[in-house]
């Protein structure tokens, strides 16, 4: 299988879980983004190492990418390699004494501990085509007041949608950068694809 390289965009505050972050990684010179909904903790444990800021006492991927470089283990790169309902499986592929293996990860540790290993993070076409989300580079005229189709009522949740309505949404979601939101629409798509297949 393809892989395709990522790069960790950024991260934003959830707007719909409490204490949780969306993080953007982005396909590396394409315009699709794929967003990973994680935790605080490891919303911080990734902040921390991108800012390059030092803790008083190692934090908990610290310490693994100490007891590593202890012992020579390294890690190659970082795989997210599933993606089963709503939830992104990662593995990192470690090297030691010429010996190659792959080990389960979340995808969020997988990635603070890519940060600290220096080591790439890829994906697979099949996985970004099915979570990916496309970036629209084309900028927006702005409209004039009174201009266009007036806004439609909200709708209860996304299931009260058509599919084409769902695909306006994702696409204005994706305008706006609001990727979370963008997600769950996304999700609904496809829960509606799988059951017409």
């Amino acid at each position: 299988m393809e892989k395709l390289q990522l790069e960790i965009i950024g991260m934003s505050y959830s707007q719909s879980q409490s204490g949780a972050y969306a993080l953007i990684m982005g396909e590396v010179g394409g315009k699709r983004r794929l967003p990973i909904i994680i935790g605080g903790f490891e919303a911080q444990a990734i902040a921390i190492e991108l800012e390059k800021m030092k803790p008083s006492r190692p934090l908990t991927h610290d310490l693994f990418k100490s007891f590593a470089d202890n012992y020579h283990i390294r890690i190659k790169e970082v795989i997210i390699d599933k993606f089963k309902e709503g939830v992104f499986h990662a593995k990192l592929v470690s090297e030691h004494n010429s010996s190659t293996s792959n080990i389960d990860s979340r995808t969020s540790d997988a990635v603070a501990l890519a940060i600290r290993f220096n080591c790439p993070i890829y994906t697979y076409e099949k996985i970004m085509a099915e979570a990916g989300i496309l970036m629209d580079d084309k900028k927006k005229e702005p409209e004039a007041p009174g201009a266009g189709p007036a806004k439609p009522p909200e709708k209860e949740g996304l299931k009260s949608y058509s599919l084409n309505e769902l695909y306006e949404l994702l696409k204005k979601a994706v305008g706006k950068e609001e990727y979370e939101k963008a997600s769950e629409i996304r999700d609904e798509i496809n829960k509606r694809k799988s059951r017409d297949t």
